[in-house]
């Protein structure tokens, strides 16, 4: 087993453990965790990401519904993960108490995620292939878990308080340390200034540990710098920053 794949599970266990106390003490109704029934795919990826050995992080939020939650890629969209990445032909079990208007297909969904979609797309503009793409960028998500409302809306983990929110932030942030040891990381960047700001909470004395923090625009649709100029601007944005 590889030291991302045991850091993964070592986060998908915690993530289990406090999924009853978030859906308990927030507006969240669902929870699931893509590291535990995405788990086959996730961890080609992990594989391949151990392989090539990224200096740079590209830091995202946490999963949609049509993204990571269906194909276990981090930022990801099922095309994302066959065509690009070539993980395809792997089982995606299906979660305990999924939303039934958010239904997990796996693999076979055709709906895509469009901000996975513009980033990887992004990625293989700049660097071409899988392999190029992994040789100079990680791209992990900081928080794992898909958290839906009653009426399948996604919630993001910055919209959420309690004990049991602080308790998955702090298992996010170890993991994230975990991640950057493992990789010899220099570089974290923020897909959207909230992850930028949970990398500086976790590292706060970046500078003097040798990592640099910033940040790029989020390719969400639902982001006017995002679709400004036919995205033009956000792909400036991005390989701006990017290695």
């Amino acid at each position: 087993m590889t030291p991302l794949i045991e850091a993964a599970e070592k986060l998908s266990g915690r993530c289990d453990e406090l999924i009853d106390d978030i859906i308990a003490q927030t507006v969240v109704e669902y929870a699931t965790n893509p590291l535990d029934y995405a788990r086959l795919p996730h961890r080609e990826y992990l594989k391949l990401g151990g392989l090539y050995n990224a200096n740079t992080i590209l830091l995202g939020m946490n999963p949609g519904p049509w993204g990571m939650a269906q194909c276990g890629i981090p930022f990801g969209a099922t095309k994302v993960a066959t065509e690009l990445l070539g993980i395809s032909g792997l089982e995606v079990f299906q979660p305990l108490r999924a939303h039934p208007n958010r239904p997990v297909i796996g693999l076979e969904m055709t709906r895509q995620e469009v901000s996975g979609t513009r980033l990887w797309a992004a990625l293989a503009q700049r660097y071409g292939t899988a392999e190029n793409i992994l040789s100079m960028v990680f791209v992990v998500n900081h928080c794992p878990l898909l958290l839906l409302d009653e009426n399948g809306r996604n919630i993001t983990p910055d919209k959420l308080s309690g004990q049991a929110i602080i308790d998955l932030m702090s298992a996010c942030d170890e993991h994230l340390r975990d991640v950057v040891e493992i990789l010899a990381a220099e570089r974290i960047i923020g897909v959207g200034k909230y992850a930028q700001k949970r990398a500086l909470q976790t590292f706060p004395n970046h500078r003097n540990n040798g990592i640099e923090i910033s940040s790029i625009w989020h390719p969400s649709p639902a982001s006017p710098l995002a679709n400004r100029n036919d995205g033009a601007d956000w792909r400036e944005n991005i390989f701006a920053e990017l290695p």
